[in-house]
């Protein structure tokens, strides 16, 4: 027997470390998870349901993908110090993040691929749903094949954010953010370093670039604004269609860019892709609500330095402005290991992808449920009660 999908999203409460005691009562009955618990058996699994070419795409990096590895052997070298006779039979893991009280500091790295990873193609209504079953919030990436109109929606009582890719056209740059404003977006994440992609060797071998293909266009081709620059309706005449989108992909953004975003949007700015504490200063001159700690997972750039190594001059060149992270994370562990290094919120992105590969929205929901229940037991055992203290503990450099 396996164990149900039912009893696999069963809610504990705040008590994701309960997970594990979920798994092993049912085991008591016969039952083994659906679902992996480890990165390793679940990216295994996960290659296999996507198939070479959606693989190549979701698992790629840049070049010889140095630096995409290095994201994530990086957590290796941070070690964090136990601390014993603490009182942890609780452990609070809530953050607040403009504004809003939310019960861990994960969310969901926005990924520009989920629509194709689930076997119906709507990955980005699946990753909303599981969302909205683990009460971890979605950023919801410009690329999709759901309309953001929808997506939003599916995220149910869990804040989601908008991740933009800016167009060259600032009339449909406009549209898109404010329409998912109207659709609740709490947030704009400006992705600054992919105005044009990196050398992805893995897809050019393969000649597949999945937008020019049409896929995870959805939220331009819904735009009245992209429907008002063609000939013809997509659907009518779609290469045309992506074409244009070729076209005005990808504006390159200036610091003065900054005037045009909080000109069309009351909702907080984040910047995506500062690695240098110069740029986090600059964007708080310029405005910015949050500072957002990536490399892209390794995708655009390589011969970088791991975001992980990155983290603590952004965050101690941020002041006050809350950081958000991602890039490698992989466990419960290496999200602890970011909030003690600073971090305000940590991105999880491939893993919970994988997770919708292998089984939709119920398989990323166990994902971040089971990257949960280990930073929650991590806390438990070296005797951080809080996030507060965590940051406290901070993490050493070993290596």
């Amino acid at each position: 027997m396996r164990m149900g999908e039912d009893d696999a999203m069963s809610n504990s409460g705040h008590n994701f470390g309960g997970m594990q005691n979920e798994i092993y009562n049912a085991g008591l009955q016969g039952i083994l998870p659906d679902y992996p618990v480890d990165f390793a058996t679940l990216e295994a699994r996960a290659h296999e349901a996507l198939g070479p070419m959606l693989t190549n795409y979701v698992a790629g990096g840049c070049g010889d993908e140095h630096t995409q590895d290095t994201n994530a052997s990086a957590f290796h070298h941070w070690g964090m110090v136990p601390r014993m006779m603490v009182d942890c039979t609780e452990r609070d893991l809530s953050i607040n993040l403009f504004g809003m009280d939310l019960p861990t500091p994960l969310f969901m790295a926005p990924i520009g691929l989920n629509g194709e990873a689930t076997q119906d193609r709507h990955g980005d209504m699946a990753a909303a749903r599981a969302s909205a079953m683990t009460g971890v919030p979605f950023c919801v990436s410009t690329l999709s094949n759901d309309p953001m109109e929808d997506v939003f929606p599916a995220c149910g009582d869990t804040p989601a954010m908008f991740q933009l890719y800016t167009p060259r056209n600032r009339e449909l740059a406009t549209s898109l953010i404010q329409r998912a404003e109207k659709s609740g977006a709490k947030a704009i994440v400006v992705t600054l370093d992919t105005w044009l992609t990196g050398w992805r060797p893995r897809d050019l071998n393969a000649s597949n670039f999945p937008q020019l293909r049409g896929k995870v266009l959805h939220n331009y081709f819904s735009d009245p604004v992209f429907r008002s620059m063609l000939d013809k309706p997509p659907e009518e005449d779609p290469r045309a269609a992506i074409m244009l989108f070729a076209g005005i992909f990808g504006q390159v953004l200036t610091w003065e860019d900054m005037e045009f975003f909080k000109s069309v949007t009351d909702l907080p700015i984040v910047l995506k892709g500062i690695c240098h504490p110069d740029d986090a200063k600059r964007g708080i001159d310029h405005g910015a609500d949050a500072i957002y700690c990536s490399n892209h997972g390794g995708r655009q750039a390589n011969g970088g330095i791991s975001t992980i190594d990155l983290l603590p001059d952004v965050v101690a060149a941020s002041g006050d402005l809350p950081v958000l992270f991602d890039s490698g994370i992989r466990s419960g562990t290496d999200a602890i290991k970011a909030i003690a290094l600073g971090a305000t919120a940590v991105g999880v992105g491939r893993p919970y992808t994988y997770g919708l590969a292998i089984g939709g929205d119920k398989g990323a929901a166990w994902v971040l449920r089971s990257i949960l229940a280990e930073a929650d037991l991590l806390m438990a055992v070296n005797g951080y009660p809080t996030l507060e203290a965590v940051r406290e503990a901070g993490a050493r450099r070993t290596g």
